[in-house]
């Protein structure tokens, strides 16, 4: 099902503020001006004719990190556990998405998701239910060296762990946590337990850019693929500053000081890294691949392929918007697979252009990175 590819739309230099308060729409199809959704079409298509396929499921709005770019040193208020999808919940939306709307991809996010103690039991429903679907986790890998056994066992294929430097000192500086061993033993385990490993980087302007290249020798000596992302404005404190943000251009000519990278010629298929091709410079070697996540500067929103429940059951079909349609409320008040399925529909024919927005303007959403899952 092919998206419609979008323009570039230049955003770094036409950056607005978010609105002040979440705006929660039961049914999105009553936005005022929004042309009706086609009948027929059982998948989650949107107004340009993208479909989501890849869902992706937060499991809790906690984390045991403070990263700077995503939550402040004190924490953030979270919402009870009573509040979150239980597990059957989790499952029961999952095989929804995955029975009738053409969801071929879930990744499960947080927060940090190894928190939840019915991880291992989440996971291993949806692929004992679903064994067609790719499953793949989000993760800082704190606390993943004793259970990622048990998550390749229960039915997981692959890892996404957030890193953004193998260096002590800049790692604590950066999460405001002396944790660095167990992240890199939790890497460790779950390569030995047969999961794949992609590494997940933010570059900060003085803190850890000068260590760029010598994270991705690592990452390569390990055969783990490595993304750099842009820093998005994702964090709650709305400190985000797109002129001291490292872009994509910036990243690319940081990492050629030591490489020299041609794009992959491999497709797409949606992802929303740009794929590299790494070769030494000084030797010529080819060393294996680098992604780079342009998600401000070089926007491949036209492209999209993701749906996205938070951990208290929200639909939010973009990252950057501040709409969200809620299932969970509904399904606890015994709505059928019809209704959950109506409202899921119609919350991503809802869905914006780019960014969070019809025009060619940038959401900085209400809720942070943690509350709405990555």
């Amino acid at each position: 099902m092919p998206a419609q590819m979008l323009p570039s739309t230049g955003l770094l230099s036409r950056v607005r503020p978010g609105a002040t308060d979440t705006a929660v729409h039961p049914l999105v199809a009553q936005h005022p001006g929004l042309p009706p959704r086609p009948d027929g079409d059982p998948g989650l298509v949107d107004r340009f004719g993208r479909y989501a396929v890849d869902l992706r499921v937060s499991l809790t709005e906690r984390c045991n990190l403070r990263c700077t770019y995503c939550m402040p040193a004190e924490g953030l208020p979270f919402a009870p556990d009573a509040a979150l999808m239980s597990a059957d919940e989790i499952a029961r939306l999952v095989g929804l998405g995955a029975r009738e709307l053409g969801i071929r991809k879930v990744r499960f996010t947080g927060g940090e998701p190894l928190l939840r103690k019915d991880l291992v039991d989440v996971i291993a429903r949806c692929a004992a239910a679903h064994p067609d679907l790719e499953l793949s986790l989000t993760t800082n890998a704190i606390g993943l060296a004793g259970r990622a056994a048990a998550l390749r066992a229960a039915g997981l294929h692959r890892l996404n762990v957030s890193l953004d430097t193998v260096d002590p000192d800049v790692f604590a500086e950066v999460t405001r946590r002396p944790f660095l061993d167990r992240v890199l033993e939790g890497i460790a385990a779950a390569a030995d337990a047969g999961l794949g490993v992609k590494i997940n980087a933010v570059l900060l302007r003085g803190v850890n850019d000068h260590l760029a290249s010598e994270l991705l020798a690592w990452c390569l000596e390990r055969g783990h693929e490595l993304r750099f992302i842009e820093q998005m404005p994702l964090d709650p404190g709305h400190a985000w500053d797109a002129t001291t943000m490292i872009t994509a251009a910036q990243i690319r000519d940081l990492l050629s000081a030591d490489h020299v990278l041609t794009p992959d010629d491999a497709p797409r298929n949606g992802a929303p890294a740009e794929r590299y091709r790494v070769r030494s410079r000084a030797t010529g070697a080819d060393l294996g691949t680098v992604g780079v996540i342009a998600s401000i500067t070089e926007s491949f929103c036209g492209d999209c392929t993701r749906t996205r429940l938070t951990a208290d059951g929200h639909v939010r079909s973009c990252l950057f918007s501040d709409d969200e349609t809620d299932l969970l409320g509904p399904l606890r008040a015994g709505a059928d697979d019809a209704d959950v399925l109506d409202r899921w529909r119609r919350a991503m024919w809802a869905k914006p252009r780019d960014h969070g927005d019809d025009t060619d303007g940038l959401v900085h959403p209400t809720r942070g990175m943690s509350a709405i899952g990555g």
